[in-house]
């Protein structure tokens, strides 16, 4: 069923090992009653694959809500508002796989450059699903491959992994074809605000207008205004500048660059309109951030819209 009000959302942003485009989140911690009081509507910053080895309830993608059982497997784009329910006094079993796909892409990608990349990461970013592995088991037993490579770790199992993974990105890009998110959302909604988020994850360090991006989706401004905002619980402008920030914060972790460099880099057309933003979202100034950058993870971006380390 369809979520109702303005239900809180958070972001839940993981670091890549170093050297390594991809995340396996296994074990005891992930066998649990999923979501209820303890959960939120959420998205991430990279594609996450998931696998149900047991259990029952809900994922909800967006706005609409799906059952998964034993056997069921999830794929979400990054930036997709989702979240997993176990029914009421059940306990699920899931593995979650998160994947840095431009990264992995670069690795394996020698010919065609960067549009052959871009080409495939929009396919895989192209649209949500949940199905079973009965229905779909090439992608099944890969997803189940990569796993228990990461389990068991033998020999060169870093390498082992990551050709699996670029086999599944292969197979997930030619499963995509059309469509975004949800397969019950209208494309007349998906396909907007898929281009959109692509759009801004690609060209948010340069200045952006509302009415490009309407236009680039080929709609009008205000009815891009109100699907973005139904969806993604905040405007196209306040999450431009999540976006900014975003990366702001990484740079002033990774880099010595000026703080008024940082801002250039990252969209801002004055330090003024970056440090207001910056505080906004974060809590604090981007120099009192840079001297205690372990709290990034643990700022509130808004009162119902809020970043999380990844679990």
């Amino acid at each position: 069923m369809p979520h109702k009000g303005n239900p809180k959302i958070e972001f839940r942003y993981y670091k890549m090992p170093q050297d390594v485009p991809f995340l396996a989140l296994f074990g005891d911690k992930w066998i649990q009653n999923y979501g209820r009081d303890i959960d939120f509507l959420h998205f991430h910053n990279y594609l996450e694959i998931g696998y149900c080895y047991d259990g029952t309830g809900t994922l909800s993608i967006g706005r609409e809500e799906y059952r998964y059982e034993s056997g069921y497997f999830s794929v979400i784009p990054q930036n997709c508002l989702h979240t997993t329910n176990s029914d009421p006094n059940t306990i699920s079993s899931w593995e979650f796989l998160f994947i840095d796909i431009d990264t992995l892409l670069k690795q394996i990608c020698h010919t065609g450059g960067t549009k052959r990349i871009t080409q495939i990461a929009s396919r895989i970013n192209s649209k949500a699903y949940l199905k079973p592995e009965a229905e779909r088991p090439k992608l099944g037993q890969t997803i189940r491959n990569i796993f228990n490579i990461m389990r068991y770790k033998e020999e060169f199992y870093l390498e082992e992994a990551s050709a699996e993974a670029s086999i599944l990105l292969m197979n997930l890009a030619r499963e995509n074809k059309v469509g975004r998110f949800s397969e019950k959302m209208p494309l007349k909604e998906a396909v907007p605000i898929a281009q959109a988020l692509d759009y801004i994850s690609i060209h948010y360090m340069e200045p952006l207008k509302i009415s490009e991006l309407a236009e680039n989706c080929h709609i009008s401004e205000s009815h891009f205004r109100k699907i973005f905002t139904a969806y993604m619980s905040m405007g196209p402008m306040e999450y431009i500048n999540m976006v900014r920030v975003r990366t702001a914060c990484d740079l002033l972790k990774r880099t010595d660059d000026f703080v008024t460099d940082v801002a250039n880099k990252c969209g801002f057309a004055t330090f003024s309109t970056f440090s207001r933003n910056f505080k906004k979202i974060m809590g604090v100034s981007p120099n009192e951030w840079r001297k205690r950058p372990d709290n990034y993870e643990q700022q509130l971006l808004k009162s119902s819209i809020h970043l999380e380390k990844g679990w």
